[in-house]
């Protein structure tokens, strides 16, 4: 949305003496009473510029106004536990936690929602984009990023338009950065078709010396802006486009989405990790959502509380754009850093090196004013708190729907089942061809999962892990989850369950867990139902971090996902980090294969099946059914699997040759795909019902195997861990076969379970 210019220059001294003019505040996203505020605050109308910088820092994506009710909650979270030490927390660009031999990680998950429904590529591709500079003004290099991804039917039309779009732009953004993508989701639902959700995770490493924080301290410290020039593109951007519902022809509002450039975006990086090393950063701030807005206002609220700025020194694409249009501007691949008058010299030189543009465009001040001039006339003049940080609170009514009771008495118990060995097999095949659980690597294969030469686990591995020091091979693992059908059923039980699997994700690996970073995509926040949804679910999280023993680093919110008034289901994506001391130990996730007469592996199941099918992958691809209780969440039994997994990774010589969650699919799918990985087959029996043994989701449970002679070290493990642990076969062979019911060739298995998404998209 491009903010109206106005006839002639719009000031400060303008304002004071034209206090009755007209100004298209609701044009700009503002309601009647905030525009009343923001008057008050000033003491008189907002020039224009003004009224831009308001609008898109107190829009709800850059203000939180409708949920920081229910995010500060999470503060009441212990920030040092047992697992790891943080250094840097909510309110910061990105957590940081400590990870051991004086290295630091940063890491977070934020969303590019309708950006990317209107233009897929670019919408994509400028997530990865802002989320690695949030990476990078911690003082981290960027090491991988991960893109959990939701669409709406996989037939649909529109899903035809987005996904190539979406996974193209993902895809070319990390690539040409030479970031490794090792991980994330792609889910198909009906509520996300005209409204597909784009979630985008960084991860950084850094020394703990070298950490930096968004502040602009020091009265006459310099201000300066560098990187890719100012454009027209991205007015308003994401910080208004995605504080409004989507209509049922397209969004409400279209303003432009943001242009990428990552060769430039590859300069920036290098070139302020060489201004980091070299001293010369006293304060930075990435320029995302809101643009120059949020970079001034946030390093002058959060520094000594004023700041200077020459508005017409910023290098532009478009010599036309108005100042309260250079505010609003969204334009990609910019940084802004306070640096001292003695640093400036060093600071540009550096800049130059990497040919990246610089310019001084400010000072720090102690006046505690936000001023801003254009060509010696003075356009804003505002306390930089009043725009940074305290915008609106909301409280917004929320409520449990009415139809909650009848949607949560409506379970799976009652729905037709396969009961002959034919049945199961038919409905083997139909689940791993299905969209959610068929192979995805049409959209993997265009991501570059190993560049750099450090990646540990990637896709289709249960979760991602990268070495970070390749003397000690120290490495993190990290994984992004959630059931957006639990959530519906049940927000605060769906929302551990995504906290829960994506844990029990990277304990697989053998990683110990440490924290947490969220993205938590809902409807409209104007609907009490959604709102309690959202409620719930942030209770949820704060729950299971608390007995879990882990923080919640930061995150995003990302609200009016809904088409018409079709919300989606509610989406809160739960990103874990974890800590593995050494990388050489990781357990992968599916067994080895099995050459001639080789004995196999043993297979065992760590967990307990209960019959939970309400709101499963079965229920939904056989039945179109939703409805019921989701599966029970045992955050204890989470904790006792997790430390189990870990220290069977530590023992001498190892003990699991592999480790897989069972999540979506149940066990059926965990056979599946631990088959598939190295074409080697497997020969189990289950007990009890067949179908509830096969195709439950009971969560808290991992397929493993160990070698032929370990077993009795497993069931010792388990029974001290207080585990439970039952043994199912062996591996081996060129089919999967489920003793005394039925058998699937490996080769028909592959083939069914791959041409899905080639299908689809061809």
């Amino acid at each position: 949305m491009t903010a109206p210019a106005a006839s002639s220059l719009d000031t400060v001294a303008v304002a004071a003496e034209d206090p009755g003019r007209e100004q298209p505040w609701a044009d700009l996203g503002l309601k009647a009473d905030e525009y009343q505020s923001i008057r008050e605050i000033l003491g008189r109308r907002p020039t224009s510029s003004e009224l831009a910088m308001y609008s898109v820092m107190w829009s709800e994506h850059c203000s939180y106004k409708s949920t920081k009710v229910h995010l500060k909650q999470f503060g009441e979270i212990p920030q040092e536990t047992p697992a790891g030490k943080m250094l840097a927390g909510i309110g910061e660009n990105a957590g940081v936690i400590d990870v051991g031999q004086g290295y630091a990680v940063t890491f977070k998950v934020e969303s590019h929602n309708h950006p990317s429904f209107v233009e897929p590529y670019q919408g994509a591709a400028t997530g990865v984009g802002g989320i690695v500079r949030d990476i990078l003004a911690m003082g981290a290099r960027p090491v991988a990023v991960m893109d959990p991804l939701r669409f709406g039917p996989l037939d649909a039309p529109d899903t035809r338009r987005v996904l190539p779009g979406i996974v193209a732009g993902v895809g070319g953004y990390g690539n040409c950065l030479g970031l490794p993508n090792i991980g994330g989701e792609a889910v198909f639902d009906s509520t996300y078709l005209g409204n597909p959700l784009v979630n985008a995770l960084c991860v950084g490493v850094l020394r703990h010396e070298d950490l930096h924080l968004a502040k602009a301290s020091g009265a006459g410290n310099q201000v300066v802006l560098y990187g890719a020039r100012t454009g027209g593109d991205g007015i308003g951007g994401v910080s208004i486009l995605a504080s409004e519902t989507f209509e049922d022809t397209g969004p409400a509002k279209r303003p432009a989405v943001q242009v990428g450039d990552p060769f430039m975006e590859k300069l920036l990086i290098e070139c302020t990790l060489e201004l980091f090393a070299a001293g010369v950063v006293a304060g930075i701030q990435d320029l995302g959502g809101a643009g120059l807005s949020c970079a001034t206002s946030e390093l002058a609220s959060a520094g000594d509380g004023g700041m200077h700025v020459e508005l017409d020194r910023v290098p532009l694409r478009d010599s036309t754009l108005a100042p309260e249009e250079i505010l609003m501007s969204e334009s990609q691949e910019r940084m802004m850093a306070v640096v001292e008058p003695a640093d400036v010299e060093a600071f540009m030189a550096i800049c130059a090196k990497w040919d990246v543009e610089a310019v001084v465009v400010g000072e720090v001040t102690d006046t505690g004013r936000l001023e801003i001039d254009w060509h010696g006339e003075r356009v804003v003049d505002v306390p930089p708190r009043s725009v940074a940080h305290d915008g609106p609170t909301y409280h917004r009514p929320y409520a449990r729907p009415d139809s909650q009771d009848t949607l949560q008495a409506d379970g799976a118990e009652a729905l037709p089942r396969p009961a002959s060995g034919d049945e199961l097999r038919e409905t083997l095949l139909r689940l791993a061809a299905s969209p959610n659980l068929c192979d995805k690597s049409w959209i993997t294969d265009q991501y570059d999962r190993y560049v750099r030469g450090n990646t540990v686990l990637a896709q289709p591995s249960d979760s991602g892990m990268i070495r970070i020091d390749e003397s000690t091979n120290l490495g993190v693992a990290v994984s992004t989850d959630c059931n957006g059908r639990f959530a519906l059923l049940d927000p605060y039980a769906g929302a551990q369950l995504a906290l829960a699997e994506s844990y029990r994700n990277v304990a697989t690996g053998g990683a110990v867990p440490l924290a947490i970073s969220d993205c938590l995509n809902f409807g409209s926040p104007e609907d009490p139902g959604v709102m309690w949804q959202f409620a719930e679910a942030c209770r949820g999280l704060k729950d299971a971090c608390l007995e879990l023993g882990i923080p919640v680093t930061g995150g995003n919110v990302s609200l009016y996902n809904q088409t018409g008034e079709t919300a989606i289901l509610p989406t809160p994506v739960v990103a874990v980090l974890g800590v593995i001391d050494d990388v050489t130990r990781r357990t992968p996730s599916a067994w080895a294969s099995v050459e001639g007469d080789q004995v196999g592996d043993r297979v065992f199941l760590l967990g307990e099946t209960r019959e939970e099918l309400s709101g499963s992958e079965w229920a939904h691809v056989v039945h179109g059914h939703l409805g019921g209780l989701p599966p029970v969440v045992d955050l204890a039994g989470e904790k006792r699997l997790a430390e189990l997994l870990h220290e069977a990774s530590r023992l001498q010589s190892g003990l699991l040759t592999s480790a897989h969650d069972l999540a979506d699919g149940g066990l059926a799918q965990a056979l599946v795909e631990s088959s598939l990985h190295h074409m080697c087959g497997v020969r189990v029996s289950v007990e009890g019902d067949p179908f509830v043994a096969l195709f439950s989701e009971s969560a808290g449970r991992v397929l493993v195997t160990v070698a032929e002679g370990d077993g009795d070290r497993l069931v010792e493990l388990a029974g001290r861990h207080g585990v439970p642990v039952s043994e199912l076969g062996t591996t081996g062979g060129d089919a999967l076969v489920v003793d005394e019911l039925f058998a699937v060739n490996l080769l028909e298995l592959r083939s069914t379970w791959m041409a899905t998404l080639p299908a689809a998209m061809a």
